[in-house]
C-alpha cells in the first residue's frame, strides 16, 4: 500500500459527508493527550523531575492501551542515569507482520521533555512546552495507534525520549541499549514542534523534514505525494538539533519533521496548548504516520554521497 494512499484514506475522515476535521475521532484524541502532557500538573515535564516522571507514566500507559509491546529494561522504561537521581526514556515495539522482515526494525521517536520550571514571565513560571514537544509526543503516540492497529512488514520502535534539552542524553542511552540492534535498524523518524503551521512549508497540513536531501527518504516521501517538503531554513541546521542526529552519527538514515515557524514562544512559558493549532497537527499526524508506514513496509533508505555527518 503506498504512502500516498494511507495519507489519503487517513485525510478521507476529516472530510467525509463535509465533517470538519476537528470532529473527528483522532483529533479529539490527539488534543486530549496534548492537554495531559502539557497540563500544570507535569510541571514542565523537567529532566528527572517529579513532573518528568509523571509524563513518562502517563505516556507508557497510552501505549499499553494502544496495544503496543513494552521494551524498556523494566517495562516501558529505559533508566537513564543522573548525577541528580533517576529518569527514564519509554520504548515499546510493533512488532512486524512479516517473519521475514520482522526482525529490522523502524524507529519513530520524540522527546517528551521540556524545561520544567523556570523563571517566571508575566508570572508563569512552568514552561509547559505545548509545542516543544508535546506536539511530536502527541504525533508519535497517534502513529504508534494505527501501526499497532495493522503491523507493517519491519517492526516499529516506539521511542519517546528524556533528556533532549540538556544534551540528547536519552537518546544516548537508547543507542547503546536499543530495543532492536542498530545494525537491524534501517530508518529513524523524529517528530518535533509540530503544532503550528508553517507558512513557508505550505501552511496547515505541511511540515518539512530536515536534512532533505542527504538520504532517499526525501525522495521515497516526495514520490508518494506527501504533504512533507524539505526543509525551508536550512540555515538554522535544524537537522543538526534534534535527537535524529545522533542516530545519523551511528549511520543509520534518521530525520526530524517538523512545522516549527520560528515563533516567539519557543523556550518560554507561553508555549501553551492555547496556541496549538489542533486540526493543523492531526493533518500532519496523518501524513507523519503515513510516511512511517512506507519506511516499514518499503525499501530501507539510504544515504546519498556525502549525505551521512560525521562522527558518533
Amino acid at each position: 500500500m503506498s504512502i500516498r494512499y494511507v495519507l489519503l484514506l487517513a485525510l478521507a475522515a476529516c472530510h467525509r459527508q463535509g465533517a470538519p476535521a476537528a470532529s473527528v475521532a483522532p483529533v479529539a484524541e490527539a488534543t486530549r493527550e496534548l492537554r495531559a502532557l502539557a497540563d500544570d500538573s507535569m510541571e514542565g515535564r523537567g529532566t528527572g523531575t517529579p513532573g518528568g516522571w509523571r509524563a513518562a507514566r502517563y505516556i507508557a500507559a497510552e501505549l499499553e492501551r494502544y496495544g503496543v509491546r513494552p521494551a524498556g529494561d523494566s517495562g516501558y522504561f529505559q533508566r537513564v542515569a543522573l548525577r541528580t537521581g533517576g529518569a527514564a526514556n519509554v520504548v515499546g515495539l510493533i512488532r512486524g507482520r512479516d517473519p521475514s522482515a520482522r526482525d529490522s526494525a523502524v524507529v519513530i521517536a520524540a522527546h517528551y521533555d521540556h524545561l520544567g520550571i523556570g523563571r517566571p514571565v508575566a508570572g508563569d513560571s512552568i514552561y509547559n512546552g505545548a509545542d516543544d514537544d508535546a506536539s511530536g509526543v502527541v504525533a508519535v503516540l497517534q502513529m504508534a495507534r494505527a501501526l499497532a492497529h495493522e503491523a507493517p512488514r519491519r517492526s516499529v520502535v516506539v521511542l519517546l525520549t528524556t533528556g533532549e534539552e540538556v544534551g540528547l542524553l536519552g537518546t544516548r542511552r537508547y543507542l547503546d541499549a536499543p530495543a532492536v540492534p542498530l545494525d537491524h535498524t534501517v530508518a529513524e523518524l523524529e517528530v518535533e514542534m509540530i503544532g503550528r503551521p508553517d507558512s513557508l512549508a505550505g501552511g496547515s497540513g505541511r511540515a518539512w523534514l530536515t536534512g532533505y536531501e542527504r538520504s532517499t527518504m526525501g525522495d521515497m516521501l516526495k514520490a508518494a505525494g506527501s504533504p512533507i517538503v524539505p526543509d525551508p531554513r536550512p540555515s538554522q541546521n535544524f537537522f543538526e538539533r534534534s535527537d535524529n542526529i545522533a542516530f545519523a552519527r551511528r549511520g543509520i538514515p534518521a530525520h526530524t519533521l517538523s512545522s516549527f515557524n520560528l515563533h516567539g514562544d519557543y523556550h518560554t512559558p507561553d508555549d501553551e496548548v492555547e496556541r496549538v493549532d489542533t486540526v493543523h497537527m492531526a493533518r500532519v499526524i496523518a501524513a507523519a504516520t503515513a510516511a512511517a508506514r512506507s519506511l516499514a513496509d518499503g525499501p530501507a533508505p539510504q544515504w546519498k554521497p556525502g549525505g551521512r555527518p560525521a562522527g558518533r
